[in-house]
C-alpha cells in the first residue's frame, strides 16, 4: 500500500482528509449581539498597499511594471487618505514591510490620521510554500519593521495573497497577534481553531467578491481584461453592505491603492462611503478595533 502522501485524493483514508481540513478551521462565531454604541453594522475598510512588492517578489525588474505599483504610493494613497479624512472614516492599511521601508512617511501619515497599519508579509512572499523557520523570520521582521517605522506595534495580519501554510496560524499565535484577515469561512467574525483547539485569534473574513482586484486588474501578458465599470463594482459592494446591514454583521472591504486609487474608481469609493454613511447605526472601525470589540463582547456574552 503506498504512503498517504503518494495516493491520489480519491484513495485517501478518512483520517487524511479529516486532518487536512481540520488544520485550520472556523470555530465559534464572534459576531456580537450589537456593535459599538449600539450600532447595527460594523464597516472595516482596508487597503493592501502592495505597491511594487509583487513584481519585486517575482524578480520582475521592468520599470513599466514597477511604475504601476509606484502609482499606488505616489498618487493613490494621498487620494485615499484625503478621502477618508473628509468622511472622518478610519481604515486599515496592510503593508508589506519592504514597501513600508521604501515609503516610511506614508505609513506615519496613515497612523497620524488615525488609521491602522497591519502586517502584509515582508515582500509579499508566497508564505504558503516557505519552511517554518523562513516564514517565522519574515513575519517577525515585518512586525519589527512596521513598529520601527510607525512607532506602533501591529496587532493583526493579512497574509500575502490570503495564503496560509501549515505553520501560519501557530506563528500568528507565537507573534501575539489578536486577529487575522485572510480566510473566508464566514461573512462575519469567528474564532480560528488550530487542529480543533480554540486559539483566541479573531478572523475578520475578506472575500474576493468584496475586493477591487478581480474586477479591475488586467493581466498584461495574459487574456484577463476585466476592467469592470466602476458603477458595476459599486453595485456589488452596495449589495454586500446591504446584506451585512440587514443581518447586523460585518462588512469588510479589501482594496489596493494602485487599483482603486485611479480617478474613476476613487469616485466610486467616495460614492460608496456616502451611501453607507446615509444609514443609521453604522460603526466605521479599523480591523484592530473590530477584533478587540469582538473579544471583549465574547467575554461578557458568555453564558454562566
Amino acid at each position: 500500500m503506498p504512503e498517504a502522501n503518494q495516493l491520489e485524493p480519491w484513495q485517501w483514508p478518512e483520517d487524511t482528509w479529516r486532518t487536512i481540513v481540520g488544520t485550520v478551521r472556523a470555530g465559534r462565531s464572534l459576531t456580537p449581539a450589537s456593535w459599538s454604541d449600539g450600532a447595527r453594522v460594523a464597516v472595516a475598510l482596508s487597503f493592501d498597499s502592495d505597491h511594487e512588492s509583487i513584481p519585486l517578489r517575482d524578480d520582475r525588474r521592468s520599470p513599466g511594471v514597477l511604475s504601476q505599483g509606484e502609482y499606488g504610493a505616489r498618487r493613490a494613497v494621498p487620494r485615499i487618505i484625503e478621502l477618508l479624512g473628509r468622511h472622518e472614516v478610519p481604515a486599515t492599511f496592510f503593508v508589506p514591510a519592504v514597501m513600508a521601508t521604501l515609503y516610511p512617511d506614508e505609513q506615519r501619515r496613515a497612523i497620524e490620521a488615525g488609521h491602522e497599519v497591519g502586517i502584509h508579509g515582508w515582500i509579499h512572499e508566497r508564505n504558503s510554500v516557505l519552511e517554518r523557520a523562513d516564514e517565522r523570520r519574515l513575519m517577525q521582521q515585518a512586525a519589527d519593521r512596521l513598529e520601527e517605522i510607525t512607532g506602533t506595534r501591529p496587532v493583526g495580519i493579512r497574509t500575502p495573497s490570503w495564503d496560509f501554510s501549515p505553520n501560519t496560524l501557530s506563528l500568528i499565535r507565537e507573534l501575539g497577534l489578536i486577529y487575522d484577515s485572510s480566510l473566508m469561512a464566514d461573512d462575519d467574525p469567528y474564532e480560528l481553531l488550530e487542529n480543533g483547539e480554540p486559539t483566541g485569534i479573531v478572523e475578520l473574513p475578506p472575500e474576493w467578491i468584496r475586493d477591487d482586484f478581480p474586477y479591475f486588474n488586467m493581466d498584461r501578458f495574459g487574456t484577463a481584461r476585466p476592467h469592470t465599470p466602476p458603477s458595476s463594482v459599486f453595485e456589488v459592494f452596495r449589495e454586500e453592505f446591504d446584506g451585512a446591514y440587514e443581518e447586523g454583521g460585518l462588512f469588510v472591504l479589501t482594496m489596493h491603492p494602485h487599483v482603486v486609487g485611479h480617478r474613476s474608481r476613487i469616485r466610486m469609493l467616495d460614492r460608496l462611503i456616502e451611501y453607507i454613511r446615509g444609514h443609521e447605526g453604522v460603526w466605521f472601525a479599523t480591523h484592530a478595533d473590530v477584533a478587540r470589540y469582538c473579544l471583549e463582547q465574547a467575554k461578557t456574552e458568555q453564558p454562566e
